[in-house]
Protein backbone atom coordinates (compact mmCIF):
# COMPACT_ATOMS: atom_id res chain seq x y z
CA UNK A 1 0.00 0.00 0.00
CA UNK A 2 1.17 3.23 -0.83
CA UNK A 3 0.67 5.98 2.13
CA UNK A 4 0.85 9.71 1.52
CA UNK A 5 1.56 12.19 4.14
CA UNK A 6 -1.32 15.55 3.80
CA UNK A 7 0.71 17.97 5.78
CA UNK A 8 1.19 21.74 6.50
CA UNK A 9 1.06 24.34 9.17
CA UNK A 10 -2.47 24.83 11.33
CA UNK A 11 -5.12 27.16 8.75
CA UNK A 12 -3.04 25.68 5.78
CA UNK A 13 -6.20 23.52 4.57
CA UNK A 14 -4.56 20.16 4.75
CA UNK A 15 -8.27 19.05 6.46
CA UNK A 16 -9.71 20.73 3.52
CA UNK A 17 -7.46 18.29 0.91
CA UNK A 18 -8.69 15.17 3.59
CA UNK A 19 -12.17 16.11 3.08
CA UNK A 20 -11.89 15.97 -0.35
CA UNK A 21 -10.35 12.99 -0.22
CA UNK A 22 -12.92 10.76 1.63
CA UNK A 23 -16.13 12.47 -0.48
CA UNK A 24 -13.95 10.73 -3.55
CA UNK A 25 -14.33 7.61 -1.40
CA UNK A 26 -10.21 7.55 -0.38
CA UNK A 27 -9.04 6.30 3.07
CA UNK A 28 -7.26 9.22 5.38
CA UNK A 29 -5.81 8.71 9.03
CA UNK A 30 -6.57 12.35 10.84
CA UNK A 31 -3.93 12.12 12.76
CA UNK A 32 -5.48 14.58 15.32
CA UNK A 33 -8.39 13.18 15.97
CA UNK A 34 -6.77 9.37 16.53
CA UNK A 35 -4.69 11.25 18.79
CA UNK A 36 -7.69 13.27 20.85
CA UNK A 37 -9.39 9.79 21.02
CA UNK A 38 -6.16 7.71 21.58
CA UNK A 39 -6.12 10.36 24.71
CA UNK A 40 -9.59 10.61 26.03
CA UNK A 41 -9.43 6.32 26.31
CA UNK A 42 -5.72 5.89 27.94
CA UNK A 43 -5.63 6.75 31.37
CA UNK A 44 -2.08 6.40 31.59
CA UNK A 45 -1.45 8.77 29.17
CA UNK A 46 -3.86 11.04 31.43
CA UNK A 47 -1.34 10.22 34.04
CA UNK A 48 1.45 11.45 32.36
CA UNK A 49 -0.12 14.67 31.32
CA UNK A 50 -1.18 15.76 34.92
CA UNK A 51 2.40 14.51 35.88
CA UNK A 52 4.86 16.05 32.71
CA UNK A 53 2.78 18.84 32.21
CA UNK A 54 0.28 20.41 34.61
CA UNK A 55 -2.25 18.80 37.12
CA UNK A 56 -4.68 21.12 35.44
CA UNK A 57 -4.52 19.62 31.98
CA UNK A 58 -6.94 17.25 33.97
CA UNK A 59 -10.11 17.98 34.80
CA UNK A 60 -12.06 16.55 38.22
CA UNK A 61 -14.52 14.11 36.34
CA UNK A 62 -10.60 12.98 35.01
CA UNK A 63 -11.32 13.97 31.40
CA UNK A 64 -9.11 16.29 28.96
CA UNK A 65 -8.92 20.05 29.95
CA UNK A 66 -7.89 20.56 26.24
CA UNK A 67 -8.11 24.47 26.14
CA UNK A 68 -6.18 24.57 29.45
CA UNK A 69 -3.74 22.18 28.04
CA UNK A 70 -3.27 24.28 24.48
CA UNK A 71 -2.63 27.14 26.69
CA UNK A 72 0.56 25.50 28.28
CA UNK A 73 1.90 23.99 25.83
CA UNK A 74 1.65 26.36 23.06
CA UNK A 75 3.43 28.91 25.21
CA UNK A 76 6.17 26.57 26.10
CA UNK A 77 8.17 24.50 23.67
CA UNK A 78 9.54 22.00 26.02
CA UNK A 79 5.75 20.95 27.24
CA UNK A 80 5.04 20.86 23.68
CA UNK A 81 7.54 18.58 23.64
CA UNK A 82 6.85 17.01 26.36
CA UNK A 83 3.04 16.54 24.52
CA UNK A 84 4.82 15.36 21.77
CA UNK A 85 6.40 12.39 23.10
CA UNK A 86 4.19 11.19 25.26
CA UNK A 87 1.17 11.05 22.20
CA UNK A 88 3.48 10.24 19.11
CA UNK A 89 4.48 6.34 19.58
CA UNK A 90 0.95 5.17 19.97
CA UNK A 91 -0.59 7.86 17.17
CA UNK A 92 2.50 5.86 15.08
CA UNK A 93 0.94 2.66 16.35
CA UNK A 94 -2.45 3.18 15.80
CA UNK A 95 -1.78 4.81 12.25
CA UNK A 96 0.28 1.18 11.23
CA UNK A 97 -2.80 -0.47 12.68
CA UNK A 98 -5.17 1.08 10.83
CA UNK A 99 -3.24 0.73 7.45
CA UNK A 100 -3.31 -2.90 7.80
CA UNK A 101 -7.18 -3.21 8.70
CA UNK A 102 -7.82 -1.41 5.61
CA UNK A 103 -8.07 -3.15 1.56
CA UNK A 104 -6.84 -0.64 -0.50
CA UNK A 105 -3.70 0.13 -3.10
CA UNK A 106 -3.55 3.74 -1.61
CA UNK A 107 -4.25 5.90 2.17
CA UNK A 108 -3.50 9.37 3.23
CA UNK A 109 -2.15 10.47 6.60
CA UNK A 110 -3.28 13.80 7.33
CA UNK A 111 -0.58 15.37 10.05
CA UNK A 112 0.61 18.91 11.26
CA UNK A 113 3.52 17.26 12.54
CA UNK A 114 5.27 14.84 10.20
CA UNK A 115 8.51 15.31 10.82
CA UNK A 116 8.39 15.81 14.50
CA UNK A 117 6.08 12.82 15.05
CA UNK A 118 8.29 10.15 13.20
CA UNK A 119 5.30 9.88 10.49
CA UNK A 120 8.12 11.21 7.77
CA UNK A 121 9.42 7.44 8.01
CA UNK A 122 6.56 5.96 7.45
CA UNK A 123 5.23 7.22 4.46
CA UNK A 124 6.17 6.78 0.47
CA UNK A 125 5.53 10.54 -0.33
CA UNK A 126 4.22 14.04 0.76
CA UNK A 127 1.64 16.59 -0.12
CA UNK A 128 2.41 19.78 1.65
CA UNK A 129 -0.21 22.27 1.70
CA UNK A 130 0.82 25.87 2.04
CA UNK A 131 -0.56 29.33 2.09
CA UNK A 132 0.29 32.49 3.36
CA UNK A 133 0.51 33.10 7.21
CA UNK A 134 -1.74 36.09 6.90
CA UNK A 135 -4.87 33.84 5.28
CA UNK A 136 -4.13 30.96 7.89
CA UNK A 137 -4.38 33.16 11.03
CA UNK A 138 -8.16 34.41 9.28
CA UNK A 139 -9.16 31.21 8.86
CA UNK A 140 -8.16 29.74 12.35
CA UNK A 141 -9.09 32.98 14.35
CA UNK A 142 -12.90 32.13 12.61
CA UNK A 143 -12.67 28.47 12.73
CA UNK A 144 -11.71 28.02 16.36
CA UNK A 145 -12.45 31.69 18.03
CA UNK A 146 -8.78 32.19 18.89
CA UNK A 147 -7.11 35.75 19.20
CA UNK A 148 -4.28 36.39 16.49
CA UNK A 149 -1.94 36.16 19.32
CA UNK A 150 -2.96 32.59 20.26
CA UNK A 151 -2.48 31.24 16.44
CA UNK A 152 0.71 32.68 15.60
CA UNK A 153 2.18 30.97 18.84
CA UNK A 154 0.47 27.47 17.26
CA UNK A 155 2.10 28.43 14.24
CA UNK A 156 5.36 29.12 15.62
CA UNK A 157 5.16 25.58 17.30
CA UNK A 158 4.83 24.17 14.30
CA UNK A 159 7.85 26.22 11.67
CA UNK A 160 10.06 23.29 12.14
CA UNK A 161 7.21 21.04 9.83
CA UNK A 162 8.03 23.36 6.78
CA UNK A 163 9.34 20.49 4.44
CA UNK A 164 12.45 22.29 2.63
CA UNK A 165 13.85 22.15 6.50
CA UNK A 166 14.01 18.66 6.28
CA UNK A 167 15.64 16.25 3.74
CA UNK A 168 14.23 13.28 2.83
CA UNK A 169 13.89 11.12 0.45
CA UNK A 170 9.85 10.95 -0.50
CA UNK A 171 8.11 12.82 -3.12
CA UNK A 172 7.05 16.26 -1.97
CA UNK A 173 4.09 17.63 -3.51
CA UNK A 174 3.34 21.21 -2.88
CA UNK A 175 -0.75 22.36 -2.73
CA UNK A 176 -1.26 26.05 -2.71
CA UNK A 177 -4.32 26.92 -1.11
CA UNK A 178 -4.53 30.55 -1.12
CA UNK A 179 -7.69 31.35 -2.41
CA UNK A 180 -6.68 32.29 -5.72
CA UNK A 181 -5.99 28.75 -6.89
CA UNK A 182 -8.64 26.17 -7.34
CA UNK A 183 -8.06 23.67 -4.51
CA UNK A 184 -9.60 20.69 -6.79
CA UNK A 185 -7.69 20.56 -10.14
CA UNK A 186 -4.45 20.39 -7.36
CA UNK A 187 -5.72 17.25 -5.71
CA UNK A 188 -6.55 15.95 -8.67
CA UNK A 189 -3.62 16.17 -10.41
CA UNK A 190 -1.87 14.26 -7.91
CA UNK A 191 -4.34 11.22 -7.97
Amino acid sequence: MKITAITGGIGSGKSVVSEMLRVMGHNVYDCDLRAKSIMDADENIKKLLAEKIHPDVIDTEGNINRPRLAEIVFADPDKLSTLNSIVHSAVRADMKGWTESINADRAWVETAILYESGLDKLVDDIWEVTAPQELRIKRVMRRNAMTAAQVKARIDSQQSTDFQKHATPQSIHLIVNDDLQPLLPQVLALL
